[in-house]
């Protein structure tokens, strides 16, 4: 438990860095993280703190997929973690 725990927290705080990190380099017209990345780190469990980085940094805001990805993403990731609880294959 305590290391999928930790794993969350870091995924999370992974994603909402980056989400700050690809606003500012945005800003500076550097060189990009790919949505790709940026959706993997969601995918991969890190789905709240990318969310959250979005409205924080206000970035891709105004992607359609991902103001409607992001939430269906944690949604989905909710579902999952709910019916692996009731399988007694996660515990909190």
């Amino acid at each position: 438990m305590e290391t999928i725990t930790a794993y969350l927290v870091f995924l999370n705080l992974a994603g909402f860095l980056i989400m700050g990190d690809d606003k500012r380099r945005a800003k500076m017209h550097r060189w990009r993280i790919s949505e790709r990345m940026l959706f993997l780190v969601s995918i991969l469990g890190g789905s709240i703190g990318t969310w959250a980085g979005m409205y924080v940094f206000h970035h891709k805001t105004r992607h359609w997929y991902f103001v409607i990805g992001m939430p269906l993403i944690l949604a989905l990731q909710i579902v999952a973690a709910i019916l692996l609880y009731r399988q007694g294959l996660y515990h909190l």
